[in-house]
């Protein structure tokens, strides 16, 4: 289970990769061209959750929509990988797929299931071969249009006393599934995350990668997905943020006071908000990072796990947020131009509200590990 070098997102790459963000998002079209560069230079293998979050956050400084999309195949291909450093080799398939340069997608989200992956609307049958057959439909599938391998879950009710979620994967050649609706949004545009329907898609046994109890557990499958869907997240955000301040800074050091006749880099007021901005996201790295390596490392942080990883997701959107919007305050009217790249990051940046957990949810899981309940 190899990492990329530090080499694989080459300056030259990413300045490709953002030489082509305006387009993709002007077009809504995905980010096909980044996909295939990154495949090519095996960004898609399997690698340490904290060089993840490291590359996750720079790659979003260039192309946040690119980020995202990816970040949902470093999601699963990680979950592999908590399994797999934890003594669990039932997807040690996902790992040897993503080395061979299958892209995977996480096709879990569902309209109006405020209980996100502890319950599914999702129907699955048993097929009574150990396989399953799946109806229902999941929404904000990114990758739409270039998956290969696709990880679906959903409810059991053969045994009414006994229901179950079934987890696992399907193949992009399985009968059944569709990309429905549109993706015409505010931001995250390249991610082209369509809903994608299924209408009896069947699970073959051997894909099956977990059957789980309805409600909360602490199985690893689940630490799993909630590690690195958090921090994955809050990286690209993180990224966002980083990208924000840079424009920021380059854009009072280029704007003149006619009141004073100096740069306004010299205000005092501009200075101090970019100054809170950058102080707001220096503070993200060593929650993000440290958790990560907490992650590879196998750390034990018992039922403070959660409360942690939704902690660092939370602040990470908001810090993001808010240093777009400093970045937009002090550059002026120019920035809210269509064409700008901060309007774009703005947009972007919106989208972090709409993650698990969301602030509500992050804030019910905290206050059940400080007062139960």
């Amino acid at each position: 289970m190899t990492a990329p070098s530090s080499s694989v997102l080459s300056p030259e790459l990413l300045e490709r990769i953002r030489s082509r963000a305006p387009g993709y998002d002007r077009d809504n079209a995905f980010f096909s061209e980044d996909l295939d560069e990154l495949r090519q230079a095996g960004y898609l293998r399997p690698q340490p959750l904290l060089d993840g979050v490291r590359n996750q956050r720079l790659l979003a400084r260039y192309a946040p929509a690119t980020a995202l999309g990816i970040n949902m195949h470093h999601v699963v291909v990680g979950v592999a990988r908590v399994l797999h450093d934890r003594g669990d080799h039932s997807l040690d398939w996902v790992l040897a797929d993503a080395e061979a340069g299958e892209l995977f997608a996480f096709g879990n989200s569902e309209a109006g299931n405020d209980l996100v992956m502890f319950d599914s609307r999702t129907k699955a049958e048993p097929t009574g071969d150990g396989g399953y057959r799946f109806t229902g439909t999941k929404i904000f599938t990114s990758l739409s249009p270039a998956w290969t391998r696709l990880g679906i879950f959903g409810r059991d009710d053969s045994d009414p006393e006994r229901p179950v979620l079934v987890h696992g994967f399907i193949t992009r050649d399985t009968p059944g599934h569709r990309a429905v609706g549109e993706w015409d949004v505010l931001g995250m545009r390249a991610t082209q995350s369509y809903a994608t329907s299924l209408d009896a898609v069947e699970m073959p046994a051997e894909r099956v990668g977990r059957i789980l109890p309805v409600g909360p557990t602490a199985d690893p499958y689940m630490f799993g997905i909630f590690a690195n869907f958090l921090l994955l997240i809050g990286a690209v955000y993180a990224g966002i943020g980083d990208r924000a301040l840079e424009l920021g800074v380059d854009a009072v050091k280029h704007r003149m006071s006619m009141r004073t006749g100096e740069s306004y880099s010299a205000d005092p007021d501009i200075r101090w908000q970019l100054a809170d901005a950058a102080i707001a996201l220096d503070s993200i790295a060593p929650q993000l990072e440290s958790l990560a390596r907490d992650v590879d490392e196998l750390s034990d942080h018992g039922d403070a796990w959660f409360r942690y990883l939704v902690g660092a997701k939370t602040r990470a959107v908001d810090i993001a947020r808010a240093a777009v919007e400093t970045a937009i305050r002090v550059s002026g009217g120019s920035s809210y131009s269509v064409g700008n790249e901060l309007s774009r990051l703005y947009r972007d940046a919106l989208a972090g509200l709409f993650h698990p957990s969301d602030p509500e949810s992050a804030h019910s899981t905290v206050a059940s590990q400080l007062l139960g309940g």
